[in-house]
């Protein structure tokens, strides 16, 4: 099988990168897509790899922050369902969606009830929890903005890419698979306190085992 993983920037899968010339699995064959930051940046470039050649299956892999701050940093999840949080608007203080405001069916695929929901049977015995993310433009810092995210969302995990994975790996029907590692708390605005490093290590660290168990 062809698996391609993708990541924002070279640094989130550098220790990915510096194994695979001694292989993983005869049978895989991998390919490494760094998309750019972003959720344009990261449609266009799936877009125009799987159009040069289509994966089996394609794993983003990328740090990201938290808003459970019962969560060590570092620790690794996949993501079930995302979307785009920040395509809304702010109504007398209620935050409401495209799907709030009926512009978009909230089931009109590839979206369940507003939900960008990854379909994948193999996420059930993976060595990481499941949970739900969102996808932002803009990185998260007001604490409002958190305010009004956690009411309507209930997310674990924010990203600047993830939405656009689940989005192109649906309407393409290419299996996907989002982890991420979590290297700072949502609006933790002093980097002194973002754990980098440790959360780019445990995130390769899981992602190898998954693309051994291929």
């Amino acid at each position: 099988m062809n698996c391609l993983v993708v990541a924002a920037t070279p640094i989130e899968i550098a220790p990915l990168i510096d194994k695979l010339p001694r292989g993983i699995n005869k049978k895989v064959e991998i390919d490494i897509l760094v998309s750019g930051i972003g959720l344009l940046a990261t449609t266009y470039s799936l877009q125009k790899q799987i159009n040069i050649k289509r994966p089996d299956l394609i794993i983003q892999a990328g740090v990201g922050g938290c808003f459970d701050k019962n969560i060590a940093l570092g620790s690794v999840m996949a993501i079930k369902k995302d979307c785009v949080a920040d395509q809304s608007v702010v109504e007398l203080a209620e935050l409401k969606t495209l799907f709030d405001l009926r512009l978009v069916p909230a089931d009109q695929f590839p979206y369940k009830k507003g939900w960008l929901v990854n379909p994948l049977k193999k996420l059930d015995p993976l060595p990481v929890p499941l949970v739900t993310g969102i996808s932002v433009n803009e990185i998260t810092t007001d604490p409002s903005r958190v305010a009004l995210y956690k009411k309507l969302f209930s997310p674990v995990l924010e990203s600047m890419e993830g939405a656009a994975l689940h989005y192109v790996g649906l309407m393409e029907k290419i299996p996907f698979l989002q982890l991420r590692s979590v290297s700072n708390y949502i609006a933790e605005r002093n980097k002194k306190n973002w754990k980098l490093a440790p959360a780019v290590t445990s995130l390769n660290k899981v992602l190898w085992q998954v693309l051994k168990q291929l």
